[in-house]
């Protein structure tokens, strides 16, 4: 069968191909990806699947699915199609979304002899507000034995694990004054901000190799001779877990805090983007797909690596057995949200190694379906 489910693989990947490269070709930011949400479900329906788009809120969001009827595991394929500013497909979304798809029809075209439901469920805007975090929160992934999914990058890595991240933006407001004239009737809110970065540079020596701390002033004043009266930071806080996270914010807010209280200063803390949770690899369902790269010619898959960056794949691991394992497009460095990495989604090895993850995201699929692979 899983030879089976390669032929139908390579039957389709003239199309997949062109899928992927018309996506890399318009190029659209999160929630705008009217385009590549066409595509993508119109291939999928035109196999059969059911797909509802709009979906849950989001324009550019949906979910296909094609049900055997015979009981059996539903097998979730996650696709992700939002590009970066200037750049594109810096981060091969193109890709992702394409071979999950792809993976979902190739393996519809056996579940009506082995059973099983398959899901593919398209996510807008992982860059930004990632359209998963509130899927995962209003139970679209619940129904799911496992959610899968594979990115493009320069060397093929096992799923490993993602950094929790949890956006906030300060706000400081102060009172207007002639900076020269009267400065003692000005509250300095840019005071505030300052005060701010340099309490939490103090904590970094008080916190776990982890956690990752960065940010920007997006308002700091409108005149060297007025006092600041509205100052904005926006900051990043990241680490490998929710609860490290939560320990860390809880000492930034007082910190926060204190940074207003030394200017009088007024405070307002809010997120600015969507809070993402860490990725949890579930490490049988990861087995069986390195198991079956392996098969199918790809030997050496790297091991994973602790990454500093977030994705909101991770809500979706809290939720249900979860892999994003990386397949390798180049096979030599290229950093990823680069043009170079754009570009190497096009080339001819890409295009194989699309059909390849396609197809072990499939073969993966069918281990779950025929209990190959045990995931909870």
């Amino acid at each position: 069968m899983k030879e089976q489910l390669k032929e139908i693989a390579y039957g389709l990947k003239e199309r997949l191909t062109q899928m992927s490269d018309y996506i890399h070709d318009h190029p659209e930011l999160g929630n705008e990806e009217h385009e590549a949400a066409r595509v993508l479900t119109s291939f999928l329906a035109e196999h059969g699947f059911q797909v509802e788009c709009p979906f849950e809120g989001f324009d550019t969001g949906f979910r296909a699915t094609f049900d055997s009827k015979k009981e059996g595991p539903a097998i979730g394929y996650i696709c992700e199609y939002d590009a970066l500013p200037e750049i594109g497909h810096g981060c091969g979304h193109n890709m992702i979304g394409t071979m999950s798809a792809g993976a979902a029809v190739t393996l519809s075209k056996v579940v009506n002899e082995t059973g099983g439901r398959v899901v593919v469920v398209g996510t807008p805007a992982e860059e930004t507000n990632g359209a998963k975090v509130h899927y995962s929160e209003i139970g679209v992934f619940d129904e799911l034995d496992a959610a899968m999914m594979v990115h493009p990058a320069d060397y093929t890595k096992a799923s490993g694990s993602f950094n929790a991240i949890y956006p906030i933006q300060f706000t400081y407001r102060g009172q207007t004054a002639h900076a020269a004239a009267c400065p003692e009737k000005g509250i300095n809110a840019l005071n505030s901000v300052i005060q701010l970065f340099n309490g939490i540079d103090a904590l970094r020596q008080h916190v776990t190799p982890d956690v990752r701390m960065h940010g920007i002033i997006t308002k700091g004043g409108v005149a060297a001779n007025v006092v600041p009266d509205e100052a904005v930071a926006q900051f990043y806080f990241r680490a490998e877990t929710k609860e490290t996270l939560e320990t860390v914010l809880g000492k930034v807010r007082t910190i926060a805090q204190g940074a207003a209280m030394m200017t009088g200063a007024v405070l307002e803390m809010e997120t600015y983007e969507l809070a993402y949770d860490n990725l949890v690899t579930n490490e049988a369902l990861s087995s069986a797909f390195n198991s079956n790269l392996k098969e199918l010619g790809i030997t050496s898959i790297k091991d994973p690596v602790k990454s500093g960056s977030s994705s909101d794949i991770g809500n979706v691991s809290h939720r249900v057995p979860t892999i994003h394992p990386y397949i390798g497009i180049k096979d030599c460095a290229c950093t990823s949200h680069t043009r170079e990495m754009a570009a190497a989604t096009k080339t001819e090895f890409a295009h194989e190694r699309l059909c390849i993850g396609c197809i072990a995201l499939a073969q993966t699929g069918y281990d779950i379906i025929t209990r190959q692979v045990v995931l909870r």
